[in-house]
């Protein structure tokens, strides 16, 4: 430094900071050998604070406002000085001005998939990512913990911190509030709000204030999302007989429409190939449909009943089975039975198809 810079620096009573950056946290006033006179002008600007700092340690701090650098002004610098009687010779000090506006719009996001469970989907895979905002709550320890001695200290320095912040304790968050997967687009305030308080301690730590905290996006891998999609679909659709239907129909509309069909005859082509494919399609997705003639026809089904075995309803049992249960005696001619297409309960031997599982069974034996 010239001697024209250090004279300069000398006359030089006002102390004060103009912010032309929205990155800057901390900001050291240049001085020369760190000397301020006494009596100096200090301005402190709305979303401001000055910090004083004598041989290492934080002795005053001013809010937004004007002051006249004096004994009256710097009660703690005072002290440590033993200016009494208000002696005016320069003094050394460090002056840091700290913004206490808001850092908006800072992101934040997950790298890599965290996996969690998920009551309906069994482990899951999520990705998240969305901003927050905070300020610096207390600008003496925040210049402890973090910014220390920089002359310059910006977001940046302290951001990959915060967002480590963010998404470790955010997804913990997560998994602990238990919220099914499919319904954590319509609870992103909710999950918000548990966020905010998990890691509002950690901010405070530092000096600082977590003023909001945002979910943009929680989202799944490309192929459970496209599994997704499918099922989406076809519960949409719905009736699958009646959608093939509906794409034959429209199968049928492009045939016709197509300048290279032969105008009618196309139409007519169209048409039969549409209601070939419809009647296809429709025998496809019957129930019990055979495809082709060459194998057996289905296997009746087998009649099952339903008895009162010890005043509960028990089964559904076959024949064989009620046959079994008859020779143990767990069922008799006088047990209430049921099956399917019978309007009420009925007695056993009242029933023809089961009266020969009770022929089968000895007499009671005789009393001697």
């Amino acid at each position: 430094m010239g001697l024209f810079d250090k004279l300069r620096n000398e006359f030089i009573d006002i102390i004060d900071w103009v912010d032309t950056s929205n990155e800057i946290i901390v900001w050291k006033f240049p001085r020369y050998q760190n000397e301020i006179k006494m009596n100096a002008k200090l301005t402190v600007r709305e979303s401001q604070l000055a910090v004083f700092m004598n041989e290492g340690v934080i002795a005053d701090i001013y809010k937004p406002g004007m002051y006249t650098l004096t004994t009256q002004n710097m009660p703690i610098l005072t002290t440590l000085k033993g200016w009494v009687h208000g002696f005016n010779s320069p003094f050394k000090a460090d002056v840091f001005f700290v913004s206490t506006r808001q850092f908006i719009n800072q992101k934040w996001g997950t790298r890599n998939p965290v996996m969690l469970r998920d009551a309906e989907f069994g482990p899951v895979r999520l990705r998240a990512f969305g901003s927050f905002a905070f300020r610096v709550q207390d600008a003496g320890l925040f210049i402890k913990e973090v910014a220390a001695t920089n002359p310059e200290f910006t977001v940046e320095g302290v951001n990959e911190q915060l967002r480590n912040l963010a998404i470790t304790r955010g997804m913990d968050a997560i998994a602990q509030a238990r919220i099914p997967v499919l319904d954590l687009a319509a609870n992103y305030d909710e999950v918000s709000a548990l966020i905010t308080t998990k890691i509002q301690p950690e901010f405070n730590a530092m000096g600082l204030e977590l003023t909001k905290f945002l979910i943009e996006n929680i989202s799944l891998p490309p192929e459970v999302e496209a599994a997704l999609d499918k099922r989406t679909s076809m519960g949409i659709v719905g009736n699958l007989g009646a959608y093939a239907q509906f794409q034959a129909a429209n199968a049928m509309e492009q045939a016709a429409q197509n300048p290279n069909g032969g105008g009618l005859a196309g139409a007519g082509m169209g048409a039969g190939f549409g209601m070939a494919m419809g009647s296809q399609m429709s025998n496809i997705f019957q129930p019990n449909s055979v495809q082709g003639n060459d194998g057996p026809p289905p296997l009746p089904a087998v009649v099952q009943y339903y008895a009162v075995v010890n005043g509960q309803q028990a089964g559904p049992y076959t024949i064989d089975q009620l046959t079994q249960l008859a020779t143990a005696g767990t069922i008799t001619q006088q047990s209430h039975m049921w099956k399917k297409g019978m309007a009420a309960w009925a007695i056993a031997n009242t029933l023809p198809e089961l009266a020969g599982i009770f022929n089968n069974t000895p007499p009671p034996l005789p009393i001697p």
